[in-house]
């Protein structure tokens, strides 16, 4: 018998576990000419904010061992664009589709949940709370719990739609952070947005990348990543969805039992594009050598206690 690869994630009925990291992405147009887009599990589009925005200067992506980092500045066309240029084709595709939500500052989130609510083909947003916010002098959203929180109550005042908080690994406690998005309407967590770092070239004695800093990604991070997810999903009652290094079936795996409901494959779509549905296959393939009937079975499997009853949802 073939193993169930169905999940529901914070209220979203997903075919599989797999789903594609917003920013690796973009809106799904370059890789529809790959393979179609209803095999995944969903779609984490390119994150939207309310007005275009540019991006930062070039370069803006620079390879390292193990992954890359990139500074790209989050830019996007504006919400308006989205709705007219890209979520219609998005909607011809049997997949469910998660606007990830960009904002400087509180009320700027709010709007563009607003502008969202009640948009036929949008199955929920992802706040991206990393962003920086310019009325605090440029912190991001994503280190204090407090700030946080704000964004997530003022967001949830304006939608109904499935809320899921981008956790960012670079906060003291994201157990503290969990809890506090939990408690102000997050319906589901996903863990963990890219790690800070820098890249110098020798010869020229200079930054490779033209905002100095950016954000790392790929199988270099997995291992933070696994802590950062496992903690994560112990400290709340509401799902998570895993990411950071997942290239492979047994990388999936590892994420579920981590506590993880489900997966978003990001840089591993640069080096080859069919990756996630490489992914989905080998998943199926662990679990039906493993004889297990549902991929729920792996949710928190890992943990010494037990997984807390049935897969979160």
């Amino acid at each position: 018998m073939s193993a169930d690869l169905s999940v529901r994630v914070a209220g979203i009925s997903l075919k599989n576990p797999v789903l594609v990291a917003s920013g690796c992405f973009g809106y799904g147009k370059e890789y529809a000419s790959y393979f179609d887009l209803s095999r995944l599990g969903g779609i984490m589009v390119k994150g939207v904010s309310l007005e275009p925005w540019p991006g930062n200067p070039a370069p803006r992506v620079v390879e390292t061992p193990g992954g890359m980092l990139n500074a790209i500045g989050l830019q996007n066309p504006g919400v308006d664009r989205f709705l007219s240029d890209y979520l219609p084709w998005l909607r011809e595709f049997d997949t469910a589709v998660i606007v990830n939500v960009i904002g400087r500052t509180v009320d700027e989130y709010r709007a563009v949940a607003a502008r969202l609510e009640g948009v036929p083909g949008v199955a929920g947003l992802e706040l991206n709370i990393s962003c920086p916010n310019i009325k605090e002098g440029g912190l991001s959203f994503g280190r204090s719990p407090e700030a946080a929180a704000e964004v997530v109550r003022a967001v949830r005042g304006e939608t109904g739609l499935p809320l899921i908080v981008k956790l960012s690994p670079n906060t003291a406690d994201i157990a503290a952070m969990a809890r506090a998005v939990e408690a102000a309407g997050a319906d589901a967590l996903s863990a963990i947005n890219t790690l800070v770092g820098l890249a110098i070239d020798a010869d020229r004695c200079r930054p490779v990348l033209g905002n100095v800093f950016g954000g790392l990604s790929g199988p270099a991070v997995k291992p933070v990543a696994l802590a950062l997810v496992w903690q994560a999903a112990r400290a709340v009652r509401i799902p998570v969805i895993g990411m950071g290094g997942i290239s492979t079936g047994r990388d999936v795996a590892e994420f579920l039992m981590a506590g993880a409901s489900a997966v978003a494959v990001g840089t591993a779509t640069f080096v080859d594009p069919l990756a996630p549905l490489r992914v989905i296959g080998e998943l199926r393939a662990f679990m039906e050598a493993k004889g297990l009937g549902s991929v729920r079975d792996l949710v928190g499997a890992a943990w010494p206690d037990g997984p807390r009853g049935e897969a979160r949802s």
